[in-house]
């Protein structure tokens, strides 16, 4: 959806200072709005017995921005032995860090277990053999097959790599214990960029009916519930966001009554990336070339390698043109970067005011997926971050990419291997 009004009167005002300065093109991420979504977050749950959000660091694995979740008492969700590296930098461990990872190999459970370790969230019952030592906590990621219906982004549950199989989740709990696991957790990640909120309460009434089948089985009582991410933003101007209100109110009366039922509850634990700093971040490009032939192309100094969601999803960023707000004339163009690729565009047939060479232009909601989904195709580097804090100062949190860093991986040792 269009930013919000805060974030445009903070930003919009000072960003011909910013360009002049940074340079075009970058993100910028909005400290005072990511602080905001996080209090809301934490208001709505603030009735549990106890929760704790896990950034996904997927979404913006940038330190600084990771150093504001902290600030805010979250954890951190990785995927990857270089997310883990980024938390632990930031002093995360134990707890205060999820590894869920899947087709995980030896190095990359060694580096788990390191400097104070982990919640390992296993993602398949083949892996509890593989660990080479059964951490005393342990969760595995739910995957409910066709008792559950995904969303477009995720698919069907049944066709997702992710997780342990219904049939398997019980003997997969018996197997960490046989280990010698003594406290569990319980995981599952459905949906993407979800906005009916009503999803998010029927996953957490599935986990815990689930908590009360293996406790049945297996005598085991949960620590927690993971319910994952997916809480989604509303991209398209128009539509309604998600009523968080409603959704922390429906999964708190759930655990109430889990509660009243068996004497005590599980915490909620949940790793929303987008939700946290999607709508919070905007990716400022130039125009720099206009061309006319079948169709008006807009040339910026940014391309997909900035922001792929459009080539990849075929997903709809807003644009504003700086200063163009409304009421001059208008054209209906797309907005495309340099890539030697057709679908390097952030918009297709979109109406937008009249846009000259030198224009800004503002890409929103790019706050997450954004500069991490980047890549180096076509000799294409990525942009800077900039991170505006609430004391108004504008920092560079990461400097853009240059050719020596594309070409460092080419400087290395030689070795040969003589058949």
């Amino acid at each position: 959806m269009p930013m919000s009004q805060a974030f445009k009167e903070r930003l919009f005002p000072h960003l011909p200072a910013i360009a002049a300065h940074y340079g075009t093109p970058f993100h910028v991420y909005d400290e005072a709005g990511i602080r905001e979504t996080g209090r809301r977050l934490m208001e709505v749950f603030a009735a549990l017995p106890a929760f704790r959000e896990y950034f996904a660091v997927k979404a913006l694995p940038n330190p600084s921005v990771m150093a504001l979740m902290q600030d805010m008492g979250f954890g951190f969700d990785c995927s990857s032995v270089p997310e883990l590296m980024l938390a632990r930098r930031l002093g995360a461990s134990g707890e205060a860090i999820m590894f869920t990872s899947n087709n995980t190999g030896q190095a990359d459970f060694a580096v788990a277990a390191a400097d104070g370790g982990c919640i390992l969230n296993l993602d398949d019952i083949s892996l509890i053999d593989k660990v080479p030592r059964m951490p005393e906590l342990i969760c595995f990621r739910y995957n409910p097959g066709v008792r559950r219906q995904g969303n477009a982004i995720i698919g069907k549950p049944e066709e997702a790599k992710y997780g342990v199989s219904h049939d398997q989740i019980v003997e997969a709990y018996r197997r960490a214990q046989a280990r010698g696991a003594k406290r569990f957790g319980l995981h599952t990640m459905l949906a993407s960029n979800e906005l009916n909120y009503s999803y998010m309460v029927q996953t957490s009434a599935m986990l815990l009916e689930l908590v009360d089948t293996i406790h049945t089985a297996l005598g085991i009582d949960f620590e927690f519930i993971n319910i994952g991410g997916g809480l989604g933003i509303p991209y398209l101007p128009g539509i309604d966001p998600l009523n968080i209100q409603a959704m922390g109110a429906e999964i708190t009366a759930l655990f109430v009554d889990f509660k009243n039922r068996n004497g005590h509850c599980p915490a909620l634990f949940m790793e929303s990336g987008r939700y946290m700093t999607g709508p919070h971040g905007v990716l400022v490009t130039r125009a720099i070339n206009r061309k006319a032939i079948y169709r008006t192309y807009i040339g910026v100094d940014a391309c997909m390698s900035a922001l792929m969601r459009p080539a990849l999803y075929g997903a709809y960023h807003h644009i504003e043109v700086l200063g163009k707000d409304g009421g001059g004339a208008t054209e209906v163009v797309d907005v495309v970067g340099s890539l030697c690729e057709n679908n390097d565009k952030f918009a297709i047939q979109r109406e937008l005011p009249v846009i000259a060479d030198g224009d800004m232009l503002v890409i929103q909601d790019s706050g997450a997926h954004g500069h991490a989904m980047g890549f180096n195709y076509n000799g294409k580097l990525r942009p800077q971050e900039l991170l505006l804090g609430q004391d108004g100062v504008v920092r560079l949190i990461r400097r853009e990419e240059r050719p020596e860093d594309y070409f460092a991986t080419l400087r290395f040792e030689e070795k040969r291997l003589r058949l």
